[in-house]
């Protein structure tokens, strides 16, 4: 079957490569790292969470561990082959509507800085129009340095390397990321855009989709709890 990439997002490497350029042989390997506790740390027990972007359940197991009961969303059908335990539906981010409302919309995995202005405002009226009366949205932001620090890598004790190779303009105010992980017997890319945004502006973007911000929750600004407006 070959798939329609989006414009700008590419992947090298073994496996299925999704449209935005994810290989789901590389998601399945990687571990997930603190985003489960701050989620738990902000979520009511045994809340609903639409998950946003879930790829191959990273953060989805974690949470259905944690006791809470988890709608994993993903325009990939091979990425959610791998997802366990969970309700999953196949559909881009930007075009879901279930009509149904949820406890917690989380949009994490930085997808509130798509290259693409209508694909981010699509994304956040999907938050909006999921989000139940009382519940909130929980987005989490790129850090402060992830364009400027660059070429940077992390060399993970369980025997990987993430390298950030370059983030080249393309075009106003977006970049162009490659990536590149490396492990023993694997080597994959991945060629994403993504625009930076400030406080200002990411405030601003909420703020055009029906959102505001109710509070940082990381001292760092990356994750982000927004409820309705009004």
């Amino acid at each position: 079957m070959t798939i329609q990439m989006r414009e700008g997002y590419a992947g090298t490497g073994p496996g299925a490569i999704t449209p935005d350029g994810c290989a789901v042989e590389l998601y399945s390997r990687l571990p997930v790292g603190e985003e489960p506790e701050v989620i738990a740390g902000v979520a009511p027990a045994g809340a609903h969470i639409l998950e946003l972007g879930s790829g191959v359940g990273r953060m989805t197991h974690p949470l259905l561990e944690r006791g809470f009961t988890v709608t994993a969303v993903d325009e990939s059908a091979e990425m959610l082959e791998r997802v366990r335990g969970a309700r999953t539906i196949c559909s881009p981010v930007e075009k879901l509507d279930l009509g149904e409302k949820f406890d917690v919309v989380l949009l994490a995995s930085f997808l509130v800085h798509n290259g693409d202005d209508e694909v981010r405002r699509g994304m956040l009226r999907t938050c909006l129009r999921h989000v139940a009366d009382g519940g909130f949205v929980l987005i989490q932001r790129e850090g402060e340095d992830y364009h400027t620090n660059v070429p940077r890598e992390r060399v993970d004790p369980r025997g990987y390397t993430v390298r950030i190779l370059s983030s080249e303009p393309v075009r106003d105010g977006v970049n162009s990321v490659h990536v590149e992980y490396v492990f023993p017997d694997a080597v994959w890319t991945q060629t994403f855009r993504a625009r930076p945004l400030t406080r200002e502006q990411f405030e601003e973007a909420l703020g055009e989709a029906g959102l505001r911000v109710d509070r940082y929750v990381t001292e760092d600004g990356i994750w982000v709890k927004a409820v309705p407006m009004g």
